[in-house]
């Protein structure tokens, strides 16, 4: 019974990498990628001090509200990233990265998936440090496009909770 939930489970993943040598395990290629772009969290954090939030929303319970504020807590300079508000806590928001003025640090993503390849694209435009996507929010080829142009990648992360773990 559990090789065939196995089985079906990799059918409906679709995930080439399955770990096929044990009939319970869930690590697929997938988890392990992500696990190794994961590893320079705390460095990256150090090293940086303008964070753009991209997605940013006025809304307070929603969680990159929650999460900016973190950011401006930890003393972070925070450059929301929205089309759509004028402003954020009295911060001037940006249309898009390409908007903003001076250096960027961490591009922190609070978009979906399908957005990741074309905020990837406008941070090396801008030749942001690193690329950091929020929890659930992962796309590797985009990913690997970032690491190949020089960028740190971080996928499928909270920056909060990261902060929250070293600090």
């Amino acid at each position: 019974m559990r090789k065939e939930w196995g089985k079906e489970i990799r059918e409906i993943l679709n995930y080439e990498n399955y770990d096929e040598g044990s009939e319970m395990s869930m690590n697929i290629g997938l988890t392990e990628y992500i696990a190794t772009m994961n590893t320079n969290i705390a460095s990256i954090l150090a090293a940086s001090s303008r964070i753009a939030v991209v997605g940013l929303s006025p809304d307070p319970w929603r969680s990159s509200h929650q999460v900016a504020m973190t950011l401006l807590e930890h003393g972070y300079t925070v450059l929301p990233v929205n089309p759509t508000i004028e402003s954020w806590n009295g911060i001037p928001c940006w249309p898009d990265l390409g908007s903003m003025p001076g250096p960027i640090d961490i591009v922190n993503v609070f978009r979906r998936s399908e957005f990741v390849a074309a905020l990837v694209d406008e941070a090396i435009n801008i030749n942001a440090r690193c690329i950091w996507t929020q929890l659930g929010v992962v796309d590797l080829e985009a990913g690997k496009r970032a690491e190949a142009a020089g960028l740190q990648v971080v996928m499928d992360r909270c920056i909060a909770i990261e902060l929250s773990r070293i600090h």
